[in-house]
């Protein structure tokens, strides 16, 4: 496949007080990096704020931007940054977005970013993601997007979202790689000591996190057996005898403290352990197959492709850790 290398292709990362600063400095770095590792000078990287004035991020951290937003040059991609900011913001900061964000190729929000654009109208009936703790909000503040809130990242045209804070890392990575190819993408997660591996379909978080922890010990005790047992009997029967309770009355108290059924716990914990398997070890998919309790290759499959829209192989393929260099 042959990639087009844009030349000083800029991308202007808009700033403004209280920011998320990995938010910015995370995807800074991803483009930064694939201009010195490669020797391309695929991308100019600038900032900016509202009067041109430093920002202190949410972390304390003091940027000083290169322009004021009037000032600045007309971006290819436009990336917008979370922080507590973005739930009351400046309405002259979207103002701004409104009138200029239709004019760059790529417009990029991360994490609580996806607010900024949403306000400025940019995500009307679109498909969008933002940090999994505020997709309900966003949901309710702007019912015409489409929250989805499992994806670490979603393309919709030429607008993406991405999830919370450290998901701006994959995103620009995914960007790099459709301007500049798989090898160039592949040096500069070295380089950061990250793996190119997430697909943007990727759930946010473990099925462990994704759930309550159970307030009674005897179903937290549960939880953690499933997890560390995949290949066992999960079955609500098996299960409920391991907590000593009746399978219908087992059911009900695990949904109602964990917030899902012991049927979508137990695949997810199954979908996460097969994936781990075929990122970190070499056994073939038949053995990631019984060891994560799917008993055949196909179940395996179909599981894979339901939830990540891929085959197991080729998820090992596209996913697998790096050998360090």
């Amino acid at each position: 496949m042959t990639h087009h290398r844009p030349l000083g292709r800029t991308v202007l990362i808009v700033l403004f007080d209280d920011v998320q600063s990995l938010d910015v400095t995370g995807p800074a770095e991803v483009f930064a990096g694939a201009v010195s590792r490669t020797g391309d000078p695929a991308y100019r990287v600038r900032t900016a704020t509202l009067d041109g004035g430093p920002v202190r991020t949410g972390s304390g951290l003091r940027i000083v931007p290169d322009h004021a937003l009037h000032d600045a040059p007309d971006p290819h991609i436009l990336l917008v940054p979370g922080g507590d900011a973005t739930r009351a913001p400046d309405p002259r900061l979207i103002g701004w977005l409104r009138e200029h964000a239709p004019r760059a190729e790529r417009v990029v929000s991360v994490c609580t970013g996806a607010f900024l654009l949403a306000a400025a109208g940019l995500l009307e009936g679109r498909r969008a993601t933002t940090h999994w703790a505020f997709c309900a909000a966003l949901a309710a503040r702007f019912p015409s997007v489409r929250v989805e809130p499992d994806p670490i990242y979603v393309r919709d045209g030429n607008v993406v979202t991405s999830a919370g804070v450290t998901a701006g890392i994959d995103l620009a990575l995914a960007l790099v790689e459709d301007d500049l190819g798989r090898e160039p993408a592949l040096a500069v997660a070295r380089n950061l000591v990250v793996f190119l591996r997430r697909p943007g379909n990727q759930t946010q978080f473990s099925a462990p996190l994704a759930a309550q922890t159970a307030r009674r010990p005897r179903l937290r005790d549960v939880q953690h057996w499933i997890v560390e047992n995949p290949a066992a009997d999960l079955s609500v029967e098996a299960l409920a005898a391991r907590a000593g309770l009746s399978p219908r009355h087992f059911a009900r108290a695990f949904q109602s403290e964990t917030g899902m059924t012991p049927g979508r716990y137990v695949d997810r914990v199954r979908l996460e352990a097969a994936r781990r398997q075929l990122e970190d070890a070499a056994d073939g998919v038949e053995e990631v197959s019984r060891a994560c309790g799917y008993g055949t290759p196909e179940a395996m499959r179909r599981a894979f492709v339901r939830a990540l829209g891929t085959s197991p192989a080729e998820y090992r393929r596209r996913f697998r850790p790096l050998t360090p260099v």
